[in-house]
């Protein structure tokens, strides 16, 4: 979710990119992105379970005979084939962040109404932690 990136990378204090040469913690926007797209992909499936197969589609994955119940799945893990294939680190645990930072987070991420009310489901702190949790591994 394009909103957790904000919180993400407001609260690196151990992160460098290695394509950036920095003397501080550095997670590139894009990257803060990407870390939680598999289980946004998750979270918003039933939404428009279709166009995330469509997606899936799009980055490979076979969807001959995939359900429509199951196009969140198929697409999170068309999208962690893809990360990973790009050498995007593992999760937002490669950033330094366990468990414990998952309410600090919720409350940065919390603020930014902006891009949060674009989401096509009700997306509260509950909803965010949810997605955080499981972004701390996707491979």
């Amino acid at each position: 979710m394009h909103g957790c990136s904000y919180g993400i990378s407001g609260l690196n204090t151990s992160y460098n990119h290695p394509q950036y040469n920095t003397d501080h913690p550095l997670c590139p926007h894009g990257i803060s992105v990407a870390i939680t797209s598999p289980a946004v992909a998750e979270f918003t499936a039933a939404t428009s379970p279709d166009r995330h197969l469509e997606v899936a589609s799009i980055l490979g994955a076979d969807i001959t005979n995939a359900k429509r119940d199951d196009a969140g799945t198929v697409l999170a893990d068309a999208l962690r084939r893809f990360l990973f294939d790009l050498g995007v680190p593992d999760g937002i645990s490669a950033f330094g962040f366990t468990s414990a930072d998952i309410d600090p987070l919720v409350e940065s991420i919390l603020p930014q109404h902006r891009v949060l009310k674009l989401s096509p489901r009700q997306t509260g702190a509950e909803q965010i932690a949810g997605i955080l949790e499981r972004s701390l591994k996707n491979y």
